[in-house]
């Protein structure tokens, strides 16, 4: 079993989605090690394509783009614990601040970082302000002392006030009306701020749903994650990424999830495959083994809801309940199926295809849970050229842990 990560597509979508939203820049997401596709290689492939900044969840995940010698941008999109700030400094990552506490432990960092402030570059910071979605941002009316804060530390600088849009990807009336409000209570912070007499460099709101169905959202920076992949935030917005636009237009699709077949066997009508029993084979028919299960990202749903994978270039079901290791697919009667053959999960075989939204269709989730789902025993395997591929090569695998 192998994914492949197609870097190629990472580079067009990057510069797909920098077009789009010019003349704002593109801040490409790529936490979680890039929704499991591989930090390094991705966010490498994203900056070739038109990114001007990374962004990831954790300090840890910073440090090791760092490491691996990204000098862009990297953005943290939530305030460091205290213990954690130093490292910050050290690898000169852009933190999210909502508190003046983290200020604080901010600013102790930098004054412990060694010598003094006169001709070091200040640590710039972003501040987030909460405008409904009540995850983290710091409350509209202890915004203004957050920035204060920050400018009033020595050694920090006010790089940017930001906000996250909670419902974007939907489309009814009150989600509308509820990104409108996030909207406009972002417009209110920025004129608190403005009239508290603090200049902000840069303000950003859009996230890829944002980005592709708000365009007033869009402001100085867009930051894209699932849309980097070639996935819509949401059926809703399926239309704004396919590639209706012409040839090579849209959003092209970054993953794709393979394995082979392991055994066949010929199972007559009634025969009941795999844990539980759960199904009787209608007819007598090939039954085809494949070496990924649960644990690599299939879950164990997807034989109750009617999941599919592609054989030979067509849909088959599986045939039995999905097994920490294994699937057993029905390939039908008399079916041509040999040991080795290719197996597609995810991607295209043939005429057909299996697209993370079908997968996020059948089992009632989103594409964000599909692909940061797929297990870390499968092997990443770059593909599309470029020097992405060629610094993961020489890297192993030691860039997709």
């Amino acid at each position: 079993m192998w994914a492949e990560v197609d870097l190629a597509a990472v580079r067009h979508n990057a510069g797909w989605l920098r077009r789009l939203v010019a003349p704002a820049a593109l801040c490409a997401v790529v936490k979680a090690d890039a929704y499991g596709m591989g930090a390094v290689a991705v966010g490498r492939a994203a900056l070739e394509g038109g990114a001007s900044w990374l962004a990831v969840a954790m300090v840890e995940e910073g440090a090791a783009l760092r490491r691996s010698g990204i000098d862009a941008p990297v953005l943290l999109l939530s305030e460091p614990v205290p213990e954690a700030m130093e490292a910050v400094v050290a690898h000169r990552l852009t933190p999210t601040l909502c508190t003046t506490a983290g200020v604080a432990a901010l600013g102790a960092a930098v004054s412990g970082s060694g010598g003094g402030f006169e001709g070091r570059v200040p640590v710039e910071v972003h501040v987030k302000v909460d405008t409904g979605m009540h995850r983290v941002g710091a409350d509209p009316g202890e915004l203004v002392a957050v920035v204060r804060a920050v400018e009033a530390a020595p050694g920090l600088r006010l790089g940017a006030l930001w906000t996250h849009l909670a419902v974007a990807d939907e489309v009814d009336d009150e989600s509308r009306g509820f990104t409108a409000g996030q909207l406009a209570r972002f417009e209110q912070a920025r004129r608190a701020v403005a009239e508290a007499g603090i200049s902000v460099p840069l303000v950003h709101a859009a996230n890829s749903a944002g980005a592709l169905a708000w365009p007033t959202s869009r402001l100085d920076m867009v930051r894209c994650g699932i849309a980097l992949y070639g996935v819509a935030p949401s059926p809703d917005l399926a239309s704004l990424v396919d590639g209706g636009r012409g040839e090579g237009e849209g959003l092209h699709p970054v993953l794709s999830l393979h394995a082979r077949v392991s055994h066949v066997r010929v199972l007559d009508a009634g025969e009941r495959p795999s844990y539980g029993r759960r199904r009787p084979l209608s007819r007598r028919s090939v039954v085809a083994t494949v070496p990924i299960g649960y644990a690599d990202g299939v879950p164990r749903r997807y034989f109750a809801a009617g999941g599919t994978v592609l054989v030979g270039g067509r849909r088959h079901p599986l045939a039995g309940a999905v097994t920490m290791d294994q699937i057993v697919v029905d390939c039908g009667p008399g079916a041509a199926v040999s040991v080795g053959d290719d197996v597609v999960l995810i991607g295209e075989q043939g005429t057909e295809s299996l697209t993370v939204e079908d997968w996020a269709e059948t089992l009632d989730t989103i594409g964000y849970e599909v692909l940061t789902g797929i297990g870390a025993r499968v092997p990443r395997v770059p593909v599309g050229g470029g020097r992405a591929v060629e610094d993961t090569e020489r890297c192993g695998t030691e860039e997709r842990a």
